[in-house]
């Protein structure tokens, strides 16, 4: 549900700019205010989590995420659109943030890496939500009346799916039901220290999905539709690499698997920067994905082994990685007309290594696997 709504909304971008008459200047500065909105919610995840339980707050947090698809279609212009936008990233980080506080308690119950897979379903989400934004703009309908309708669509499912969770009783014991988390949650040095690696991650899935069109089409004269397949590629690659990433970590473990990844994406950075041709950049591309796919649901796994309060951890690993995503497409622009496209990737091949010298960090937690206490005597 949360990738289709993201998959949706950047389907109609374009719509949205025509609708406002924003210039891609204006728009830029305008798409800036989803994350911040984010970035300063997603530190009151902790807080909502006690205070609902955390199948009330997913719920809740769900909705109002599925619902705010319809505020961008609706907004009449530049100013309200950013205000709009806001509200759109704030639902998007707290929802964000609870859903994978959700997911580290039922993995820990599970006993099994099962993060990478529930990622790979957020992009295949965002594919889903692109394909059918497509598919309306290719037939002249708006965005405002696809919005309504997706939003009450998706907003639906939600209710239905976050019903299906496990309640917090068989989630959470009760020595990590009495924790109250600050207000604000700010990231601890274990978190830090993790999120360096969602950081390297999500800052080269940033540049590769908002600039690997750009690249083909300016560096290695690709046609316009080539570089619109890359973007594609480049989003089932990452996919990809999450649905398969669990039986991986399952055979070499998060730090092995992070640091080859890292390694893969490096290569395929590396051949981007080579790339005189369209299909060399379309493999540099489609490497780079594959490469970072597992690194943000890997780092969130360990975040919420690395203390009492997962929420609180996850929200600060998610701030630092919502950060890079705000700085990856604004940095290699920059330094793209700067220097060149070709040295602005160089720089993300560097941010690559960092991602794989880095992995040791996620080893918190991994020699002793957290128990859920409400299972311990059952298994005794």
């Amino acid at each position: 549900m949360h990738g289709t709504v993201a998959g949706t909304y950047a389907s109609r971008l374009p719509w949205i700019a025509a609708h406002v008459h924003a210039g891609p200047g204006v728009l830029g500065a305008a798409m800036i205010t989803p994350t911040v909105g984010a970035l300063l919610t997603m530190p009151l995840t902790a807080h909502i989590a006690h205070r609902l339980g955390g199948r009330t707050a997913m719920r809740l947090l769900l909705v109002l995420w599925t619902l705010s698809l319809a505020i961008p279609g609706a907004m009449p212009n530049v100013g309200l659109l950013a205000a709009g936008l806001f509200v759109y990233g704030a639902t998007s980080g707290v929802s964000d943030v609870m859903m994978n506080g959700q997911a580290v308690r039922i993995e820990a119950r599970a006993g099994k890496s099962i993060m990478s897979g529930l990622h790979g379903m957020w992009s295949v989400g965002g594919i889903v939500g692109g394909f059918f934004g497509a598919a309306c703009a290719g037939a002249g309908i708006s965005a405002l009346p696809e919005f309504a309708v997706s939003a009450a669509a998706l907003t639906a499912a939600g209710l239905v799916a976050s019903g299906l969770l496990p309640s917090d009783a068989e989630l959470v014991g009760g020595a990590d039901a009495e924790i109250r988390p600050p207000r604000f949650a700010l990231p601890t040095r274990a978190v830090l220290g993790i999120g360096v690696v969602g950081f390297c991650a999500v800052f080269a899935e940033g540049s590769g999905s908002n600039w690997s069109a750009v690249y083909l089409t300016d560096v290695t004269h690709a046609s316009a539709a080539v570089g619109a397949y890359c973007v594609t590629g480049f989003a089932a690659t990452m996919a990809l690499g999450r649905l398969t990433g669990d039986r991986i970590v399952r055979s070499l473990g998060p730090i092995w698997t992070v640091r080859l990844g890292g390694l893969l994406a490096v290569l395929g950075a590396a051949a981007v920067v080579a790339a005189h041709s369209p299909w060399l950049g379309i493999v540099g591309f489609a490497a780079m994905g594959l490469g970072i796919a597992t690194g943000v649901p890997l780092a969130i796994a360990a975040a919420g082994r690395s203390g009492r309060d997962s929420d609180a951890a996850v929200a600060g690993v998610s701030s630092i990685t919502y950060t890079a995503g705000l700085l990856a497409g604004p940095s290699v622009g920059a330094l793209g007309s700067a220097v060149s496209l070709a040295f602005a990737f160089g720089f993300v091949a560097v941010l690559t290594c960092g991602m794989a010298l880095a992995a040791h960090t996620l080893r918190i937690g991994t020699d002793a696997p957290r128990q859920n206490p409400a299972t311990e005597p059952a298994r005794a």
